[in-house]
């Protein structure tokens, strides 16, 4: 396993600020510079939000390429934030999906993390949100096969951890796997130390995030934000432990996205983060 940012951890500095709950930073990062500042950091690899580059042009993904080749990091490519394919209710974002496989290719990342939707688009029913995602998740897989790409479905607060095992175990494919998301399950009021258990198996990309309780509602995002890692409810030795038994050997990419309100500095806590990951993962 290789210590890596998620750069959704800069979200602020690309642009994306919860309202209500963050701060404008009042500067921004290019995609190089957060590159240069996870290779400051001593990650061996990155997981690159295409939010932030929606529509890249092949000499901008040449240029994006050499970089992390020159730099040697490994690299995971995301696709999907914030909703995804909405919980099955968007089959047209199919071909974007489709579009970010051949742009992960490109780039030369051999994982590729989608959402199939987030918190706001999780339907009550779980036959007819299944019923909608398979079809759509089929053929996105079909087409990874053909790139030799691997699609790896976060759980985003909108799937329980047994609902996103059923999906895998139906689709079957050595193709799609699971971006564990180490801390979303627990948003969701299930114990995050079974819910990663269950999810660890599956595993192709992670996300490690730690959060603690606020205030307001439990149900509520602002609810549960993130921490240092190491400083918050989720047990991260035990999850390296269950990642290591099941033979993961990929990215641990560190992602922070509403920091507590506690901690004002985002390299700090990122600081703290890369180091409680490095010392528990030796």
């Amino acid at each position: 396993m290789k210590l890596a940012i998620d750069s959704y951890s800069y979200h602020r500095y690309f642009g994306e600020i919860y309202p209500g709950l963050e701060a404008d930073p009042g500067t921004r990062l290019t995609l190089r510079e957060f590159i240069d500042r996870a290779h400051a950091l001593g990650v061996a690899g990155v997981s690159i939000e295409s939010c932030f580059l929606p529509d890249p042009s092949p000499s901008e993904l040449a240029d994006l390429r050499d970089q992390l080749d020159a730099l040697a990091l490994d690299r995971v490519w995301a696709w999907g934030h914030p909703s995804g394919l909405r919980s099955g209710d968007a089959p047209e974002a199919l071909v974007d999906l489709k579009r970010h496989v051949e742009i992960a290719r490109a780039v030369g990342a051999n994982v590729m993390r989608i959402c199939c939707g987030g918190r706001r688009t999780r339907p009550d029913n779980w036959n007819d949100h299944k019923a909608k995602l398979i079809p759509l998740l089929v053929e996105a897989t079909r087409h990874a096969e053909r790139y030799d790409v691997v699609l790896a479905i976060e759980n985003h607060i909108d799937l329980l951890a047994d609902e996103l095992v059923e999906l895998i175990e139906t689709i079957d494919s050595p193709r799609l796997g699971v971006c564990l998301d180490t801390a979303n399950n627990l948003r969701m009021l299930e114990d995050p130390a079974i819910a990663i258990e269950k999810l660890a198996p599956y595993a192709r990309a992670t996300h490690v995030k730690d959060i603690r309780a606020h205030r307001g509602s439990p149900r509520e995002f602002a609810f549960w934000p993130s921490v240092p890692v190491g400083r918050g409810l989720i047990d991260i030795p035990r999850t390296f432990r269950e990642l290591r038994k099941h033979g993961y050997d990929g990215l641990l990419a560190l992602e922070i996205d509403y920091l507590h309100p506690d901690y004002d500095s985002d390299e700090h806590a990122i600081a703290e983060s890369i180091d409680y990951m490095r010392r528990h993962l030796a």
